[in-house]
C-alpha cells in the first residue's frame, strides 16, 4: 500500500486552500499535518468559510482525518434575533424544507436546528440555507429524521446504491443494519469515496443515522 508523506500532504492542502474561491481568508487558515490527519487552526471571517475549507481538505488525497479548529470572527457583529429571523426567511424560502416543522434557536451567533423531517437531504438542506448567513459562527444540526420503511428494505436499498456508484467498488463495502442505524464496514481509496459512499447511505428512503466505520487505503 502506498502512502503519502505528512509533507506532501500538506502542500497539496495548502494550494487546494488558496485554489478555492470560495474561501475567502485562506491565508489565516494554518495547516498542520501527522499521519494523515489534518489540523486547521487560524481564522475565518464566516461559518461559510470554515466548511468550505474543511471540504477543500477532504478533496486532497492520502488525507485519512480532519480536525477543523478554525475560529470564526465575522467583520459585523449581528445580534442573535437578527440572525434567528433570517434564518427563519432562509428555511421558509426553500419549498423542499418543511420548515413549519423545524425550529431555530441562536445563542451568540451560534445557530441550533430543532425539528423532523422526512428526508436526509432536508435535514442538510436546512443546514446549508443558514450555514451561509453573516454572523453565523457555528451550527448544531438536531433535526431528526422520521423512518419510514423496514430496516431490510433499507439495506437493500443502500446496497443498490452502492453497486450503481462509478466512483465505488461495491465489493470492499458492506452495510449492517442494528436498529435505525445504518452501518457501513470495508475500506475504498479516498476521502471522497468514503463520502460517496456515506452518502449513498443517506439516500435510501427510511435511512435515519448513518455510522461510517469504512477506512481509507490509499
Amino acid at each position: 500500500m502506498q502512502t503519502r508523506s505528512d509533507d506532501l500532504i500538506r502542500d497539496d492542502v495548502l494550494f487546494e486552500l488558496k485554489w478555492d474561491p470560495k474561501i475567502g481568508s485562506s491565508s489565516d487558515i494554518a495547516v498542520a499535518v501527522k499521519d494523515g490527519v489534518v489540523t486547521l487552526s487560524g481564522f475565518v471571517r464566516s461559518y461559510w468559510d470554515k466548511n468550505a475549507a474543511e471540504k477543500a481538505v477532504k478533496r486532497v488525497y492520502g488525507v485519512r482525518g480532519v480536525a477543523n479548529d478554525i475560529e470564526v470572527k465575522p467583520v459585523t457583529a449581528r445580534t442573535d434575533p437578527e440572525i434567528a429571523r433570517e434564518a427563519i426567511q432562509e428555511l421558509e424560502s426553500h419549498v423542499s424544507i418543511p420548515n413549519d416543522r423545524i425550529k431555530v434557536t441562536v445563542e451568540k451567533g451560534w445557530v441550533t436546528l430543532e425539528g423532523t423531517v422526512d428526508w436526509q437531504y432536508q435535514k442538510s438542506l436546512a443546514e446549508s440555507s443558514v450555514k451561509k448567513l453573516r454572523g453565523v459562527i457555528g451550527i448544531t444540526n438536531s433535526i431528526t429524521l422520521k423512518p419510514q420503511v423496514t430496516p431490510t428494505a433499507i439495506k437493500s436499498k443502500i446496497e443498490e446504491a452502492l453497486r450503481r456508484s462509478a466512483e465505488l467498488d461495491a465489493r470492499r463495502i458492506r452495510v449492517e443494519i442494528e436498529g435505525e442505524t445504518v452501518k457501513l464496514y470495508g475500506s475504498v481509496r479516498s476521502w471522497a469515496e468514503r463520502q460517496e459512499a456515506e452518502e449513498a447511505a443517506w439516500s435510501a428512503p427510511g435511512t435515519v443515522k448513518v455510522q461510517n466505520h469504512i477506512t481509507i487505503e490509499p
